[in-house]
């Protein structure tokens, strides 16, 4: 798969308010299915599943089985590479821009 797909599916797990709550729930330590369908009671299990596989397709969590139990691990490498490709070049040349602005005033 193309770095530019695998951009789109991250862009798309992120954009849903309940799967970035998701990943904010994994960030420290990894969480059963379960365990994430009690934080969401207004949510079916269903639906919690749906928004698993968006962000396991996005190489988001990571997903290890003990037993009867889902783990549900974070992967932060493709938030890293958006990081990489998209904010830091764009955050880089925001800043020269401000400083720019800042001599011609000054």
């Amino acid at each position: 798969m193309s770095s530019e797909v695998n951009s789109d599916l991250v862009f798309k797990a992120l954009a849903h308010p309940l799967r970035r709550a998701m990943l904010d729930q994994i960030k420290d330590e990894p969480k059963t299915t379960g365990s994430l369908c009690e934080a969401h009671p207004t949510i079916d299990r269903c639906t919690v599943m749906q928004h698993l596989k968006v962000l396991e397709d996005a190489d988001l969590v990571i997903v290890k089985r003990v037993g009867r139990e889902r783990w549900n691990h974070l992967n932060a490498l493709p938030i890293k590479a958006i990081s990489d490709r998209w904010i830091s070049q764009y955050a880089g040349h925001a800043l020269n821009v401000l400083e720019q602005m800042k001599s011609d005033l000054g």
